[in-house]
């Protein structure tokens, strides 16, 4: 890999990483406000709005200038959220100012991949964006834990910072620093040579462009079916975060720092599959994986049975292995499509749109669930079944696309 992809995995690994330790930071402090308890999954219902609201505006946005200046713009953004926050704005309306630069992010994020690499190196690239993303998860999730300790947290505030008094605004600092650290690596981004557009003042110009992107990628035979598995997947990875917090309380008795700790070793697994997909898979046997997304949604299921903390990360494990080796691969190849289809920058908007619709939908749903005095359990079991049976129908769909044209067959078989 050249030097360029380094920097682009080391500016998105501090940016995730500090994404993911706001969400903790936040829904303690949602809970230091006594807000209801629905009010949780609806930090990410609000978090990803922009993706979905400006879904039109943002893939432009990424092919109007270099990707490297797209993430440093985005990367103050969400430092700008993080400020609001600590200077008392609420968390939901700080969080969703973060969402907005994570909305804009994204495209450049994934779409400088397939201006700087071929498309061979998709698949490895997607795994080691997606296994260090992980890892950013694993340690974003141990940090906003290790933040809101009160031990740790009394350590810092020893040090008698000015203006910073209190747990949250001791997180929101240390937070605020990693999105700066990620900025300077955004300084050594490469600028890959593409051709940029320049973007549209139009805004119907740019609504009417997008929607014609988002039908040309729904009916392309191999577009249809990664688009249908990574928006499924990212729906339910969402929600997933919120279901394993809430069940490590009831059914293993932890507390938030805790069992935010047990959601990172989900992360852990997803890392394992992700890796091992990027050395085993091919981009022509991709979508040989989607069986993984049935079999994942079946053993979230195991989770009513189990109350042992050894037998618990043992599972996370294994849901999050099998949804990293599912993922990385359908992933890639609906980067490839997308970029032969319309442009990089276009086609991760068009990706991000459906998937964090399908996030809003799903985490909306978790949220009407709990609020509606459902047991956890009942919860984890509709959230497997609704998973193995979407993905099934996946399957069946591909089988039918199959039988009228081997599209699979013209893809790269390169592995690494």
């Amino acid at each position: 890999m050249p030097f360029g992809f380094y920097m682009i995995m080391a500016a998105q690994f501090f940016s995730a990483l500090a994404d993911n330790a706001l969400l903790i930071a936040s829904i303690y402090m949602l809970r230091e406000m006594q807000a209801p308890q629905e009010y949780e999954p609806l930090l990410k219902l609000f978090f990803t709005v922009s993706y979905v609201l400006l879904a039109a505006f943002v893939g432009a946005f990424a092919d109007s200038m270099p990707k490297w200046r797209v993430m440093l713009i985005s990367n103050t953004i969400k430092i700008g959220g993080c400020s609001l926050m600590f200077f008392g704005v609420h968390p939901l309306a700080a969080y969703a100012v973060v969402g907005l630069g994570a909305a804009a992010y994204s495209p450049a994020k994934y779409g400088i991949l397939t201006e700087y690499l071929p498309a061979r190196l998709l698949v490895v690239a997607n795994g080691w964006i997606e296994g260090l993303t992980v890892g950013a998860i694993i340690l974003g999730t141990l940090v906003g834990g290790v933040l809101i300790k009160p031990d740790i947290a009394a350590t810092l505030l020893s040090l008698n910072l000015p203006y910073i008094d209190t747990v949250p605004e001791i997180a929101l600092c240390v937070i605020g620093a990693l999105y700066v650290i990620a900025a300077l690596f955004n300084l050594k981004v490469p600028d890959t040579g593409v051709d940029h557009k320049a973007l549209k003042s139009n805004p119907l110009y740019l609504i009417h462009d997008f929607n014609h992107c988002l039908k040309l990628l729904w009916r392309d035979k191999l577009g249809q079916i990664s688009l249908a598995t990574t928006t499924l997947f990212w729906g339910a990875g969402a929600t997933l975060q919120f279901i394993v917090i809430k069940w490590a309380e009831q059914a293993l008795q932890l507390d938030l720092s805790k069992a935010s700790m047990l959601q990172g070793v989900v992360a852990v697994g997803v890392a394992i599959g992700a890796v091992l997909a990027a050395r085993m898979v091919s981009m022509r046997s991709a979508v040989r994986v989607i069986p993984l997304g049935i079999a994942m949604g079946i053993i979230v299921n195991v989770m009513i049975f189990v109350t042992d903390m050894p037998v618990a990360m043992g599972l996370m494990v294994l849901i999050g292995a099998l949804s990293g080796f599912f993922v990385v691969p359908m992933n890639a190849l609906l980067q490839h499509r997308g970029h032969i289809l319309m442009g990089a920058g276009h086609s991760i908007a068009v990706q991000n749109f459906n998937e964090n619709l399908s996030i809003l939908v799903m985490t909306g749903l978790y949220a009407f669930l709990i609020r509606s005095g459902f047991s956890i359990n009942t919860v984890v079991v509709a959230f497997g079944l609704f998973v193995a049976g979407t993905m099934y129908l996946v399957k069946l769909r591909h089988e039918a696309n199959q039988r009228q044209f081997d599209s699979v067959a013209q893809l790269d078989d390169v592995r690494h």
